[in-house]
């Protein structure tokens, strides 16, 4: 395999698929104004190596969970909303209906999940662990916004001027 020139995300990614982990650990250190590198053209021997996540134990992967906000984040490219003016936004209005919990339930009007739903069986359009994922209940209360609102801006501006939104 001839050593690579210029980086990029793709070759990264090309590399590990076909040169296993080693060659993407020297990949990654480099960056991606790295040219022909001792690390990249090194006997196999003495590659540093590394552990793929497809290698790592499910048990392992579950220990590294996110949190509901990371998990909202996340998902924002999706809907084409940029975080970093739309999140906050998000943030606060969940922060206010639900404090991001994925058990609150309102009693008085039995809306529930962290993006409080009502009644909390709409949620199960997004699936069928709607009472228990927080990735579930994001997913439909990102899906709501989007649908009535647009943005989480224009959700939160209705959350402040009606009590709700």
């Amino acid at each position: 395999m001839s050593p690579l020139r210029t980086l990029t995300a793709k070759s990264v990614r090309s590399a590990v698929i076909a040169a296993g982990s080693a060659l993407a650990l020297s990949a990654v250190v480099l960056g991606s104004a790295a040219t022909s590198s001792p690390a990249l053209t090194a006997p196999a021997a003495t590659r540093p190596t590394v552990q793929l996540l497809s290698a790592v134990s499910p048990a392992a992967r579950q220990a590294v969970r996110l949190t509901p906000r990371q998990v909202a984040r996340r998902m924002f490219g999706a809907f084409h909303w940029r975080p970093r003016r739309q999140f906050k936004y998000l943030n606060r209005l969940w922060d206010v209906e639900s404090g991001w919990n994925v058990n609150a339930v309102n009693p008085w009007s039995g809306a529930c999940g962290i993006p409080q739903a009502v009644p909390c069986s709409k949620m199960a359009s997004a699936g069928a662990d709607y009472r228990t994922s927080a990735r579930v209940q994001i997913l439909w209360g990102l899906r709501y916004i989007a649908a009535v609102y647009g943005k989480p801006r224009i959700a939160w501006i209705h959350e402040v001027e009606d009590g709700w939104y």
